[in-house]
């Protein structure tokens, strides 16, 4: 048996900061957090030095990092984005695709299989998540136009069948065939979420009552208050807050969402209801610049600047560059959060979307040894997986 104990930090567990303390890891494993320092023979020790020992952070929406993407074709990729992040405290992620051909969705997938055996340094793999291409062509935004459709049982039982990796697909619910998808997805024990869609509160509804559980990326790509003919409908983003079992997924780099938005989320959502995701482009973890939006080869080419990717004129955001400290440090300075419910919506709520709770998100005997320890402004020191250190500031 190998033996790990991580001591003298403060413990953030499900509902209390332990001021002091140790986390007992045993094979990979959580066995143990206590408040008392147990001693144990042989156990290889690791010293918070004073800091923050938390669960490891969940990102359920990511396209890259550190110069790459997910759809740029090769296993590379997706080791260099999951080592990336690593590096700022993910410990589990959730690539997503963009809307592309469906020869290169299948390579994706594909690649996916071989890169997670091989994925030994970075984050883990929570499967796949793909981003279309059934949207609202009006709420596309840098979605590539060309491939926009509605759902087509004949393509989507294909890719299903085509590969078990699939976790979450993001399609507009009021598309025609959009809720057949979603009873599809549902008895396959795939997540369906609602994304770049036009829909009212009728639709979204419907939608929700027939799978779609989860909000992506809440208030980028959807509707908001709309009139038809003198009447005012509310859209998704007000349906969104009304429907109170409904998830929210939120990009809180502090551009895409200004201050009052996410407090205004927090006040109505709570943080059960909330993730917190990058959705961070290949530019994230990089220097401010050129960089391009999708596959590296025919990518819409964009400019990092303000800590966001725009488009080439200016006139619009074209991607986060998150990291996932800096989600965490904006709840906490801008929306007002406790350092325990940042740490949540992180954590255990993502854990609960993806279902995987049972074994992830919190410091909790049983559960995976994913953790990450940081200072008192959320730059991350250590991150472990699996009980395995792979990411060291002082080694680094």
């Amino acid at each position: 048996m190998t033996f790990t104990k991580i001591f003298n930090g403060k413990i953030l567990t499900p509902h209390r900061i332990l001021q002091s303390g140790c986390v007992i890891i045993e094979n990979g494993i959580i066995r143990e957090v206590s408040e008392k320092n147990i001693e144990i023979n042989d156990a290889l020790e690791v010293d918070a030095r004073g800091k923050y020992i938390a669960p490891g952070f969940i990102d359920l929406h990511i396209h890259g990092g550190g110069g790459s993407d997910f759809m740029d074709g090769t296993e590379e990729a997706f080791l260099i984005i999951a080592e990336t992040h690593a590096k700022y405290g993910t410990t589990s992620m959730v690539p997503t695709t963009l809307t592309s051909e469906k020869e290169d969705l299948l390579k994706t997938l594909d690649l996916y299989e071989i890169a997670n055996k091989n994925n030994k340094k970075g984050a883990q793999f929570l499967g796949m998540h793909l981003e279309g291409p059934y949207f609202a062509m009006a709420q596309r935004g840098a979605q590539d136009p060309r491939y926009i459709r509605d759902p087509d049982p004949e393509e989507y039982k294909e890719v299903l069948a085509h590969s078990s990796s699939i976790t979450r697909w993001s399609a507009a619910p009021e598309l025609k065939g959009a809720i057949e998808f979603a009873k599809y997805l549902k008895s396959k024990g795939v997540l369906a979420a609602l994304a770049h869609t036009d829909a009212i509160y009728e639709e979204v509804l419907e939608g929700f009552e027939n799978g779609y559980t989860l909000a992506t990326h809440l208030y980028s790509g959807m509707s908001g208050v709309t009139r038809r003919n003198a009447f005012r409908y509310a859209g998704v983003i007000e349906s969104a807050f009304i429907i109170d079992a409904m998830d929210v997924e939120i990009i809180a780099d502090g551009i895409h969402l200004p201050a009052p938005l996410l407090k205004l989320i927090v006040k109505i959502k709570g943080p059960d209801r909330i993730a917190l995701i990058t959705d961070a482009m290949r530019a994230a973890g990089m220097p401010e610049g050129d960089s391009v939006l999708g596959p590296l080869k025919t990518g819409l080419k964009v400019i990092v600047e303000d800590g966001v990717a725009k488009l080439p004129d200016r006139s619009s955001f074209a991607g986060s560059v998150a990291t996932a400290d800096r989600l965490v440090r904006n709840m906490i300075q801008m929306a007002d959060v406790s350092l325990l419910d940042a740490i949540k919506m992180i954590t255990l709520t993502p854990a609960r979307i993806m279902n995987v709770h049972d074994h992830k998100g919190s410091l909790v005997a049983g559960k995976d040894a994913d953790i990450v320890i940081f200072d008192e402004n959320i730059n991350v020191e250590k991150t472990i997986v699996g009980g395995r250190v792979i990411y060291d500031t002082l080694t680094n």
